[in-house]
């Protein structure tokens, strides 16, 4: 089925993080009501930032992958010929115009005089595209790879989210440009899977830079360091409450990565991750107040 096929490229599974990105940005903006329209709007909004944009930015990384899917995982739709190479090239033009036409639409709606959330969207595409596409391909480089990753699926719908309902502040952007660093090690946990193939194509992930044992305890320094910094911002800030919120929410997330990142991942991803995006609520909340 060509349908399932192309829902597949778009990895649903990949969505959510986005979708709660923009929940945290309208939390975030202290204006958000529990009305009809506001509603409407976040739902628009989630649609740009998780199917539309987030499938976009999936599709044109596999087509871009395809060479090193067919090492590590041939059975996938583009490398076994599942899917011809126009209906992938149509599908990464359709989500992309349809995500950046959202966004020109939530501008309006919101009555912006500067089109923020048509920007952002052009901004997150164009990363998205220079983070797959040569001959940049951000994604060659651990580092500055990852930390685009982390960026596009934290700050980017944050931002959005909050721009929709009120207005976005220096100090939001530094503070969730810190939170990037968090999707930096949550990147990284998406690489020890390819180590082969990314080894055979070039690719500096930090598993083939620094191997895999160096690797994890650079993915669990850049995911706990960054939260622990939030919370001794908030405790700076005066919400202690708050502080202690997220630093329960830390403890819970290392029972199975440390033992073998390869063979946990998927629970790891599963365990621990919701209380890391439990936690963005947590700090969103807390600087709407």
């Amino acid at each position: 089925d060509i349908w399932k096929i192309r829902l597949q490229l778009t990895k649903p599974v990949t969505w959510p993080p986005l979708i709660w990105g923009v929940v945290c940005g309208a939390a975030a903006s202290g204006n958000f009501q529990w009305t009809v329209e506001d509603v409407a709007k976040s739902i628009v909004c989630m649609l740009m930032s998780g199917p539309f944009l987030t499938g976009y930015t999936q599709t044109i990384n596999d087509w871009y992958d395809r060479e090193i899917d067919a090492i590590n995982e041939p059975y996938r739709p583009i490398p076994s010929g599942a899917i011809s190479e126009n209906d992938v090239i149509t599908q990464i033009w359709v989500l992309l115009l349809g995500g950046i036409g959202l966004a020109g639409i939530l501008d309006v709606w919101a009555g912006h005089k500067f089109p923020t959330i048509f920007y952002l969207a052009l901004g997150g595409s164009l990363l998205s595209y220079i983070y797959s596409a040569p001959p940049l391909k951000l994604k060659q480089n651990g580092w500055i790879g990852n930390f685009a990753l982390g960026a596009s699926y934290i700050s980017l719908p944050w931002w959005a989210g909050q721009a929709l309902f009120g207005t976005l502040t220096p100090d939001i952007i530094v503070l969730t440009l810190l939170y990037s660093i968090a999707g930096l090690g949550i990147a990284i946990v998406n690489d020890f899977k390819s180590v082969e193939g990314d080894r055979k194509m070039g690719l500096q992930s930090l598993p083939v830079a620094f191997g895999e044992e160096t690797a994890k305890w650079i993915c669990v320094g850049a995911i706990d360091i960054t939260q622990l910094s939030v919370a001794g911002y908030l405790l700076g800030s005066g919400k202690p409450y708050y502080a202690a919120a997220l630093l329960g929410l830390i403890a819970p997330q290392f029972k199975y990565f440390l033992k073998d990142p390869v063979k946990y991942d998927v629970k790891y991803q599963a365990s621990a991750q919701p209380f890391l995006i439990l936690g963005l609520l947590v700090t969103a909340l807390a600087t709407s107040h």
